[in-house]
């Protein structure tokens, strides 16, 4: 799976990946709002293998993001199957996204966000995406609301208050 906007390509994870992952989610700014930050490359190596076994037992998962000008994996985006119970959903497409701080206030997470919904509604035909977002982290917060999503609610997940969101398909269409 390949996706392309204007700037960016958004394509599987690879295992070559692992070093930018790292940098990723060792980050302690990234992480903030969410698990600790890794401190081994062997976490990122996991994590790329476990998303890999996503795409081939759910048909998608995160993408790995791509900066045309430089060449650089950036960060991941794109939607994912929620197969454990998240604020009591099962079995629904999730959007998440997470950059390097280097690239973060360039629009990026918007332009693959957009991407992603796009490929969602058309070829997977979802008729709802939904995302959750950590109360405290405005950033994310405000990108979901740009994008139409439909605050629904809040929940507690690893004792932090996260809001849900909702999008339907002829909201975003």
């Amino acid at each position: 799976m390949r996706i392309e906007t204007d700037r960016l390509i958004l394509r599987r994870l690879e295992d070559t990946d692992c070093e930018r992952m790292f940098i990723l989610h060792s980050d302690p700014e990234v992480m903030k709002y969410l698990e600790k930050p890794i401190t081994h490359i062997q976490e990122s190596k996991d994590m790329i293998k476990m998303i890999q076994k996503q795409y081939e037992e759910n048909g998608v998962g995160r993408l790995a993001v791509i900066e045309k000008e430089s060449g650089l994996m950036i960060g991941w985006s794109g939607l994912k199957l929620l197969t454990e119970p998240i604020n009591n959903h099962v079995n629904t497409l999730d959007l998440g996204y997470r950059f390097i701080p280097e690239f973060w206030g360039k629009g990026y997470a918007m332009e693959t966000a957009k991407a992603a919904l796009h490929y969602g509604f058309n070829e997977l035909n979802a008729d709802f995406i939904y995302a959750y977002a950590d109360s405290g982290n405005t950033g994310s917060n405000y990108i979901l609301g740009k994008l139409g999503f439909e605050r629904t609610g809040e929940f507690e997940d690893s004792g932090a208050i996260c809001f849900w969101y909702k999008l339907k398909r002829e909201q975003y269409i």
